[in-house]
């Protein structure tokens, strides 16, 4: 696949598809480096499940007897939590220190690669610094997108243009929410891009039609004096 037109999408979903690892006293091997039988085992000891296999070597070296199992179990299931837990901050103070980079960006362009989509936005993370945003659906230009999931894309109602998992994207930082640590994104150009050569944002909203079939005008509201 290297080089050709799929390779960042089979990326993508092939990493995707990797099971979320977990501690267990039951032996399934590990798929990815295909061993029948794995453990933890790292020197400096890194993680408590690690100091767990030590131990239990140790113990077993001793010529110890089995070791308890329900004890082992409950110790495996607290450390996955805790792994949990503590990806979930790191995740969470990542996004934070983004955000603050990119406040200082907001209306700079940058080129990336679209890392995730969803039935909101495409999200779009930037080669240079590897920080993340989302395009929101509305603000794709020139048509009104819609998500197939089966197909990891979405997909443009008239024009049939397709935004894609792995596709390069050169986008621009619209604006940025410390509150909830998210970067708005917009594609490049995208306010320009007019048959006209002015200057204008793309209405990508669809229109609301009356009863008649017609085009429903917006009314201004005011008091007359």
């Amino acid at each position: 696949m290297r080089g050709k037109e799929e390779e960042n999408i089979i990326k993508q979903v092939a990493i995707r598809s990797m099971a979320k690892a977990i501690y267990s006293t039951e032996n399934i091997g590990h798929y990815g480096l295909a061993f029948e039988h794995y453990t933890h085992f790292t020197s400096p000891i890194r993680r408590y499940p690690d100091l767990l296999v030590h131990r239990a070597m140790a113990h077993y070296l001793n010529g110890g007897a089995h070791l308890n199992k329900g004890a082992l179990d409950l110790s495996c299931k607290h450390s996955s939590n805790m792994e949990k837990r503590a990806s979930d901050a790191e995740r969470a103070s990542i996004r934070y220190k983004q955000a603050e980079y990119l406040r200082e960006r907001i209306g700079q362009s940058f080129g990336g690669i679209i890392s995730g989509i969803t039935a909101w936005g495409v999200y779009v993370e930037l080669r240079e610094n590897k920080c993340e945003g989302m395009i929101g659906l509305r603000e794709l230009p020139g048509d009104v997108y819609r998500f197939d999931q089966e197909r990891y894309c979405v997909v443009g109602q008239r024009t049939g243009r397709k935004f894609r998992l792995g596709d390069e994207l050169s986008v621009t930082i619209k604006s940025v929410d410390m509150d909830r640590r998210s970067v708005a994104l917009v594609v490049e150009g995208a306010e320009a891009v007019t048959t006209s050569g002015k200057f204008e944002r793309w209405n990508t909203a669809p229109k609301r039609a009356d009863k008649r079939g017609g085009q429903k005008k917006a009314q201004k509201k005011g008091k007359r004096r």
